[in-house]
């Protein structure tokens, strides 16, 4: 079976925005993410960007918008010599209750069926504890970065709990830390030993 590595899109790949990214002239690549992504194409594994994108049920931006925006953001990546495999969104509403919305493992899981993919040796790369909520269940190795939402999101992991993952400065340092182990080499960082008050393991 094949391994990936799947990537959130806006706080890691481009910039976040409060009032979310509504087309292309919007999309702004991170510092190093190009560079980043051209690193992570040497390796033997899928890339796969993975993104929730309401915008499109709440009719604030069209599903044809998002798809030209995700293709324009897959040529310049190509261009710089990186690749993407596969983009998988979901376009529901939280209140919709759906299986692919992340914290849902649901793209994760419709990408190893398609992809052929053993999830349990698969990285995900966020900025949100609902990224690594949807690795976590999905059994995936897990990092999270500082950029975009994650800094404030690192508390709120801290504050619910959730643990087992690394924590790293960007998408560069997280490519940094998969090369290291697909190389063979322990990567210079540990997942983070998140505990509940009271928690003594």
């Amino acid at each position: 079976m094949h391994r990936a590595v799947f990537i959130d899109r806006d706080g890691v790949i481009c910039r976040n925005r409060d009032d979310h990214v509504k087309s292309w002239e919007e999309f702004v690549f991170l510092p190093g993410a190009l560079e980043a992504l051209a690193r992570l194409a040497s390796l033997d594994l899928r890339i796969v960007v993975i993104t929730n994108q309401a915008v499109i049920n709440r009719r604030m931006v069209p599903m044809e918008v998002v798809e030209e925006i995700h293709a324009r953001m897959v040529r310049a990546i190509e261009a710089a010599g990186g690749r993407v495999d596969r983009v998988m969104y979901c376009p529901h509403r939280p209140e919709e209750h759906c299986a692919c919305r992340k914290p849902q493992p649901g793209l994760l899981l419709m990408a190893a069926e398609e992809l052929g993919l053993d999830l349990s040796r698969c990285y995900l790369v966020g900025d949100a504890q609902t990224d690594m909520q949807a690795g976590r269940a999905a059994g995936c190795r897990r990092y999270l970065v500082l950029t975009g939402r994650g800094r404030k999101q690192l508390i709120q992991c801290w504050l619910s709990g959730e643990r087992g993952f690394a924590v790293v400065p960007n998408l560069s340092a997280a490519v940094d830390a998969i090369l290291r182990r697909e190389n063979g080499a322990t990567p210079p960082l540990s997942f983070l030993p998140i505990h509940r008050k009271g928690d003594n393991r």
